[in-house]
């Protein structure tokens, strides 16, 4: 990551968040890392689901652990669809549920009734990977 390029762009001290997936619906996992050094902070999955869902999932993962730690930052997503789930608290997705997908809605479920529980939670703002690059928590799997 170009930190000197960047610098008056983006605040170093966020945590950025992506998802990865194989197909869609498919294997999917999410990782959040710390821009600051771009340390991995957390990392699940892999899971059947879908990207968008990982992306919902990933923010969440983070608005939590910084308010768990009492941390002053802010969450950078690529995803205008997840960033749009985590404004109206609610993951808008269409996978079906089945025996597969069970565990999964369980987690949804959990993060919805967090955003409902936390509405005053840290920013999430719109990762600009036209201008700045790929953001740091990609899978690089393009």
């Amino acid at each position: 990551m170009d930190y000197e390029r960047l610098k008056d762009l983006v605040d170093f001290n966020a945590i950025a968040v992506d998802a990865g997936c194989s197909g869609n619906p498919g294997p999917m996992e999410y990782r959040g890392v710390y821009l600051g050094n771009c340390q991995q902070l957390f990392h699940f999955g892999p899971v059947y689901g879908t990207n968008n869902i990982g992306e919902f999932l990933a923010i969440v993962h983070a608005l939590a652990l910084i308010k768990r730690n009492g941390w002053d930052m802010k969450v950078y997503s690529d995803s205008y669809n997840a960033i749009l789930w985590v404004k109206n608290m609610r993951c808008k997705t269409k996978l079906v549920r089945t025996p597969a997908t069970a565990e999964l809605h369980g987690l949804i479920a959990r993060a919805e009734a967090w955003l409902r529980n936390n509405p005053q939670h840290a920013p999430v703002l719109k990762w600009e990977t036209g201008e700045w690059g790929e953001i740091p928590a990609d899978f690089g799997r393009k």
